[in-house]
């Protein structure tokens, strides 16, 4: 196969180069040249958001089995590539999010599910959930429903992660003490690990999927207590989980998802939203999901062996807790240890 990815130097995107790779997959990279790629791939480098950002593609007389684009900005970017690619590549493959589904979403929502309205294909950024919807009408525009193929991820985890989630999780509890720890202990969590994600999105490639996707976790893949866990395990320190209530965090004015990355609290919209997608879809294609333990361990020999920080991207919010706010918070709340609020 010969694979073009749009990006393919951070995060999800290098997690699908190294599976391509890992296939013997004939490997090209188009890229901002901020980050180097993978060893083993062709790079040609552009800037989507410049007027002639694709003057390097375009100028190529490369053709591909598939793309794949993890844009999310700007539907504008993601419809200039599509346009432009789509006498020279079979299957778009679009890593779009499930953030596209109106709300309230259903808990067990299927690919189904309403979506909100995208922006036009042309249009500058709006808000994430538009423009991944509208990302999403642009992949379809050029390479008709048939030949595109839309990735609604939920939460992604794993090594390179470049918004912040876990990794601060990770550095946290290696920092030891009394740890915040939102209750409850067993509330699920629903996510991929972007290795499984990239695996998936190569396997749909070979068997010529099309269509929407949700790609997650089952529903209870792991838990927050399972993940708060394996992080104590993996980083070895002396740091203590003190279980807290979900109302007192919430009294507290402390952000769930933001500010306790990865934690929403339990019977509420944005946890249906979060972690209640059905993915029996993605499941029967193919996907295979990794205990949450090799994610979390895994994440964390990336952070530990290259002495990586994740940078706070400008098109997300930033993510952890204020130590003071923490500090205080567990002063006044009692946090237990070992029990289950």
């Amino acid at each position: 196969m010969r694979l073009l990815v749009l990006g393919g130097t951070e995060f999800v995107g290098r997690a699908v180069v190294e599976a391509a790779l890992g296939r013997g997959w004939e490997v090209t990279v188009f890229h901002r040249g901020r980050h180097r790629p993978p060893p083993g791939v062709r790079a040609l480098h552009g800037d989507r958001t410049a007027a002639d950002g694709l003057a390097a593609l375009a100028a190529d007389d490369g053709g591909w089995d598939a793309v794949v684009d993890t844009w999310s900005g700007a539907p504008r970017a993601v419809d200039a590539a599509a346009r432009l690619l789509r006498d020279r590549a079979g299957r778009y493959v679009y890593v779009s999010s499930r953030s596209v589904y109106a709300w309230p979403r259903p808990h067990g929502g299927t690919e189904d599910a309403p979506v909100v309205e995208g922006a036009a294909g042309g249009a500058e950024a709006t808000d994430y959930a538009r423009d991944k919807r509208g990302g999403e009408l642009a992949a379809v525009g050029a390479f008709g429903t048939t030949g595109s193929l839309l990735v609604r991820a939920g939460l992604i985890l794993g090594p390179y992660e470049n918004i912040g989630r876990l990794p601060w999780w990770l550095t946290r509890v290696a920092r030891g003490g009394p740890v915040l720890a939102p209750g409850p202990r067993g509330l699920p969590i629903q996510y991929v690990d972007a290795r499984d994600l990239a695996d998936w999105v190569l396997g749909a490639v070979e068997q010529e999927l099309s269509g929407p996707y949700n790609l997650a976790s089952p529903l209870g893949h792991t838990t927050t207590d399972e993940l708060l866990q394996a992080c104590l395990r993996v980083t070895g320190g002396d740091a203590e989980l003190r279980w807290t209530d979900p109302d007192v965090i919430l009294g507290a004015g402390i952000e769930p998802w933001t500010e306790l990355p990865v934690w929403v609290p339990p019977d509420s919209e944005l946890h249906v939203a979060v972690y209640g997608a059905d993915v029996s879809r993605a499941l029967a294609t193919g996907l295979v999901c990794r205990p949450a333990a090799e994610t979390v361990a895994d994440t964390w020999r990336w952070l530990t062996e290259t002495g990586s920080t994740t940078p706070p991207r400008p098109d997300r919010p930033v993510t952890g807790l204020d130590p003071r706010v923490e500090a205080r918070l567990l002063a006044g709340a009692g946090g237990v240890p070992g029990t289950t609020p």
